[in-house]
Order: C-alpha cells, then structure tokens, then sequence
C-alpha cells in the first residue's frame, strides 16, 4: 500500500506512487561530502532526471517512473560511477550512496620522451 503525503498549500492528501531515488556523494579519499556532482537517471538508455548535490553531498531525483534504472555520477577531476540494472518499484524510496575517487593523472604514469631518448 503507498502512502500518503499531506501538502501545507492546499491540505490535500496525494496519493505518491513514483519512487524516488536520494543519497549521498562522499569523497573516497577524504570521506568529506562532494557537492556539485552531476547525478543523471536513464531509463532504457533515456534520460529521466539529473540532479547536481548539494554543499553537503545530498542529491534527490524525485518522481522517477517504475522500471529499470542506470544511474551516473560525474564530477570534472574525479572517475565517474555508474550504478546499472536498480530496479524502482511503485510507492517506494530508495537510498544510494556512492564514494567517488579523484582520477588518476595518466601523464604522470607515462615515462618521459627524454627516458627514451638515451641521453
């Protein structure tokens, strides 16, 4: 059975049967809260929602149809997540947190061209 939410403006009580999708972006290295994430819902490859979290860590995606869900995470500087195959039902909410790690610097794994050069 879903239950009913209560609106202060009009008193009326609406029956909520779209689940939504909220949780938390945390930094992997440090455990602080990451804000300004970019947290994008697809739904058999379309997009549903997108969200940006909040100064600290929190995002919401309300509202989200029932079915099959990806979800990504992305931040400039950082790997992005991808949380595939969540299956939302009717009347319920659902909680993800997710731990985003800074990208690795490819240049500096590669060697110099003077490493190569032997001079």
């Amino acid at each position: 059975m879903c239950s009913y939410f209560s609106f202060a403006r009009s008193g009326e009580k609406n029956k909520k049967e779209d689940p939504d999708m909220s949780g938390v972006v945390i930094e992997a290295e440090t455990g602080k809260p990451m804000k300004d994430v970019n947290v994008t819902a697809y739904s058999t490859a379309k997009k549903e929602r997108t969200t940006i979290s909040s100064a600290n860590g929190s995002f919401t995606l309300t509202d989200l149809k029932p079915g099959v869900y990806k979800f990504i995470f992305q931040k400039e500087g950082f790997e992005k997540v991808i949380r595939e195959k969540m299956i939302l039902k009717p009347c319920e909410g659902y909680q993800l947190n997710i731990q985003m790690s800074a990208e690795e610097n490819i240049f500096d794994l590669v060697p110099s061209p003077l490493h190569f050069s032997g001079e």
